[in-house]
């Protein structure tokens, strides 16, 4: 199964790197790939493209079956994930691909561009660190419901680390090394020039 890793990644953290980690505990995986979404995305603290590229870079050097995919960061607009997922599989004719979605993003999934063919073409694997009732929500959700057999959701994903958090601390905790000092030395998340 082709394992696609999407988000802003900004910046990367440990949590990116143990759902990493845990989700090859519970899923056969051929090619897990992070996906980073472009700066022309609409979230206004999201850093330069480049930047989450290299950290990402820096965060699966040691990844056996980890590439980082530009395929999002390379389009001249945000077209969404389907798109996305389009062209990998369009690289993977063979395989199964799907997408890892934090549990919080499952209740707008069907409001995303092209929900439709997203959810009826591609599997969804769902990382549940809230211990949220995920049937219940799916059930609740006719797109959702009417595709079950797409979701796979893994429980018991136990991690408080996100960027944001990260963002607001600048805590080396949170982050690889080597994340922290590219961070330090690019002088980012600071108030400098992103």
């Amino acid at each position: 199964m082709i394992i696609v890793f999407g988000g802003a990644f900004n910046p990367p953290t440990i949590a990116h790197k143990e759902i990493y980690h845990f989700i090859h505990e519970l899923v056969p995986v051929d090619k897990f790939i992070f996906l980073p979404v472009s700066k022309k995305y609409s979230k206004a603290s999201l850093i330069e493209d480049k930047h989450r590229l290299q950290m990402l870079k820096i965060l699966t050097a040691d990844l056996n079956d980890a590439i980082v995919s530009e395929i999002e960061t390379e389009d001249e607009e945000f077209l969404g994930t389907y798109q996305s997922l389009l062209k990998i599989k369009n690289q993977y004719p063979h395989q199964e691909v799907a997408f890892v979605l934090g549990a919080d993003n499952l209740n707008h999934l069907d409001q995303w561009i092209n929900a439709e063919k997203l959810v009826s073409e591609f599997k969804f694997i769902i990382v549940n660190r809230h211990k949220k009732n995920l049937d219940k929500l799916i059930e609740k959700k006719t797109l959702l419901k009417n595709h079950k057999s797409h979701f796979i959701i893994l429980e018991n994903f136990h991690s408080n680390i996100s960027s944001s958090l990260f963002r607001e601390t600048l805590d080396p905790y949170y982050v690889d090394e080597g994340i922290y000092h590219y961070i330090m030395k690019h002088d980012l998340y600071r108030g400098g020039k992103d």
